[in-house]
Order: structure tokens, then sequence, then C-alpha cells
């Protein structure tokens, strides 16, 4: 025991240092590099500000790394805000991207940073805000914020988590990691393989319900309101779009669409910075961006470039087949359900393994992986020219999709059953 603990001791104190150490070299590099700059100013004198922001409660905070696991947030703060009307919501972000994401949201009482992971802010954020539930989105497993919530005996749920064998908790050095996992009160989790995993280092409060994404796709797709121009785009023709695409996905989708005339292409890049576009419009010579729209007859464009934010997501359903980018990237592909609500065949790059969703689409014959221009041209003329395979394809993604639905019922019926919180 009196070994394990020194054990732990050390690798507390070299995560402290790296904490330290990660704080210094975002600074640096914030001098040069917008969003590490975004990343520093947003967190500067953070508990002023956050004082000014929670003045009434009573309070739950949702925590997000991102803008993606603010997409399977939502659900549960909609209900959360639906269930317990009298509470307010704050919601915290450790990205640029996630909290530039949520600034516009109607649901949210409160959005902030999340402030570096400390014991002394994690003990001020708490001071401050009080909440009476507190929620991780997915991961992003801050010691210290997560152990203070532990000792104040808050309840802490961890939603739409998976967890992988090649993860830190399972291996010889995780013991920080393993510790991190009893502070939760529970972990909901995406699949069977998460919670045999959990189970292999004796974490059992966990409840496989699903990924709340699903909710949320489909919540979208019964909402769904029209994007003006998109219909006098298309014109009758036959559409690909493809979502969040970085340059590799745009150098292989040109290659490969370079010989499908009645093809309409709608591009909605994952990075819609200036320079961006315009290279965008450099590949694609013959292209449109959607902010001429009013002020050009787009019929006469095969390419449409998306150079706005918030459309994606309602833009799949003009499509007969969808791209989802990313699949080139260490990080791996973006949102595809999105697209497989619709009903719409998904395809996608290389780099997919570790999303759940991917691999079940695929398994269904709903979703396809290229991995050049050569196999995309395959792909696309084949679904294209066999109308029954098209359609067998878009309904397999869409019947995917309801099927697995119900995730956030299942959390909130967990904390009104424990009664975590009171109306």
């Amino acid at each position: 025991m009196h070994h394990r603990l020194l054990k732990l001791l050390i690798v507390l104190t070299l995560y402290n240092l790296f904490i330290s150490s990660y704080y210094w070299v975002i600074r640096f590099v914030s001098i040069w590099n917008p969003k590490a700059k975004e990343w520093i100013t947003g967190r500067k004198d953070w508990k002023n500000h956050l004082t000014q922001l929670v003045n009434n409660g009573p309070w739950i905070w949702v925590h997000c790394a991102s803008a993606g696991e603010f997409e399977q947030g939502k659900p549960v703060i909609e209900k959360l805000k639906q269930t317990y009307s009298h509470h307010k919501i704050l919601v915290s972000f450790f990205s640029p991207s996630g909290f530039n994401s949520g600034k516009k949201y109607k649901h949210a009482d409160a959005i902030c940073y999340l402030p570096l992971d400390t014991r002394n802010n994690a003990a001020q954020f708490l001071d401050i805000l009080n909440p009476q539930l507190v929620i991780f989105i997915k991961y992003d497993y801050w010691y210290h914020h997560l152990k203070v919530v532990k000792e104040r005996q808050l309840p802490l749920l961890l939603v739409s988590a998976i967890f992988r064998e090649s993860q830190p908790f399972f291996q010889w050095y995780g013991g920080l990691h393993r510790q991190i996992l009893t502070f939760f009160s529970h972990l909901f989790v995406q699949d069977n393989a998460s919670k045999d995993q959990l189970q292999s280092i004796d974490i059992s409060h966990v409840t496989v319900t699903g990924d709340t994404r699903f909710d949320r796709v489909a919540a979208i797709a019964t909402n769904f309101t029209e994007v003006n121009h998109i219909k006098d785009f298309i014109n009758g023709s036959k559409s690909l779009v493809a979502g969040s695409t970085w340059p590799e996905d745009e150098e292989m989708i040109k290659q490969a669409t370079s010989n499908l005339e009645l093809v309409k292409l709608i591009i909605a890049p994952h990075e819609i910075n200036a320079a961006h576009i315009d290279n965008l419009l450099k590949l694609f010579p013959n292209a449109v961006k959607y902010s001429e729209a009013g002020k050009k007859d787009l019929t006469h464009y095969p390419v449409l470039i998306i150079d706005n934010v918030g459309m994606l997501s309602r833009l799949y359903q003009y499509a007969d087949i969808t791209y989802i980018g990313g699949g080139f990237n260490k990080s791996g592909i973006h949102n595809t359900l999105e697209a497989a609500v619709w009903g719409k065949p998904v395809l996608f790059g290389p780099n997919y393994q570790k999303f759940k969703e991917a691999r079940d689409l695929i398994h269904r014959k709903a979703a396809f992986s290229v991995s050049n221009a050569s196999e995309l041209n395959n792909v696309l003329k084949d679904l294209l020219e066999n109308k029954d395979r098209l359609k067998e394809s878009g309904l397999s993604a869409q019947t995917y999709v309801q099927e697995q639905k119900g995730a956030t019922e299942t959390i909130l019926n967990y904390i009104q059953e424990k009664r975590l919180l009171t109306n």
C-alpha cells in the first residue's frame, strides 16, 4: 500500500509539472498562433468573469472538450432544461473551437473556458459556481477538477464515453488514470466493449446507453428547415455533399469527380478561413461561394463552396451521396451521423477505425472507406449507376441511426431516479 501511494505521488507530481509546462508552451506558441492566443486570452481573469456569469443558481455544470463533444452534450443539456426548468446550465470548454461553437447556443445560461487543471483553480471554480450536478461529455479527464468534485460529494457523471484497450487506463502505467475513473458517480458508455474494458479494472458503476449524438442528429432531422439557394444550385442533378473536409480530402475529391460531369458538388470545409476558401477556389476554378448566392445564378456552377458555419447538418439532406472529411488526419473522421440520419450513403477516408459508428455503418454497407481518388471514383460511379444499391445503402444508414436512439432518455431517467436534482 505504501509503495502504491508513493508511486501515485510521483505520477501526480509529474502530472502537475506537465500541466505547468503545457501552459507555458501554449503561452509561447500564442505569440504567432491565433488558436493558442484564444486559449490564453479566454482564460484571462477567469475568476472575475465566472463570478459575473453565475450570480444566481441553482447550477448544473456540463463540460465539453470541444465542438464535437458539445454536439454529444446538447441532447442532455436540452432535456435537463426541459425537465429542471428552475436550474441554470453552465457549459465549459477546453478548446477555442468548442467555446466559439457555444457562443450562440440558447440552451446554455453561461459558457466559459475550463481553467487550467490545478488544485487551486479547481477549488475556486467550484466555490464560485457551486453546482448541484456535474457532467463531463465523453472524455477530458482533468485530475484536479474531477477530484475536487468527488471530494465535495457532488454527483459526477460521464456521458457518451468510449473505452479501448490501448488507452492509458488499461496499461501498467495508468494508475492515475484509473484513479480518475473512481471519481465519477456513474459512467454512461457507448458500447458493451467499453463496459467490459472497465470491468477488467474493477470499474463497475457503468451503464451502456449508446451515443447521445444519435439523439442529436435525429432531433435536427425532425426539426429540419430549408437552406436557401441549395435546390436552385442542384437543379435536379445528382449531388455529392462533402462536409468537414481538409485539403487532402479536397484534392482527392477534385481528382475523383473530374469525369463526373452530371454531379453537382457542395463542399463545406472544416476550416472556413479566407486562405482556405481561396485555395478551394483555385482547386475548383469553376466554383461559386455560398455568400455570393444572392448575386449569381447558381444553376450554371458545378461546385458550391460553403463559406459560413451552422448549416452543414442540414446540407446533407440535399445529397444523393455524402462524404465526411478528416479520414486522412491523425484525429480521424468527423461526424458521420449527421449524414446518415438523412438516409444517405456515407463515404470517408481510411482513418476511421476508432469510430464505432463508422465501423457499424461499413458493416451495414451504408458507408464506404476510400484511400485515394481512384477508389472514390469507383464507389461514386457504382452508387450513381445503381439506383437500387444507392437506395439500399441510404436506407441502411437511416435505419441504423433510428435503432441507436435513446441514450439521453436513459441518462435523464438515472438523474431522476437517483434524485440528483430537485425541481
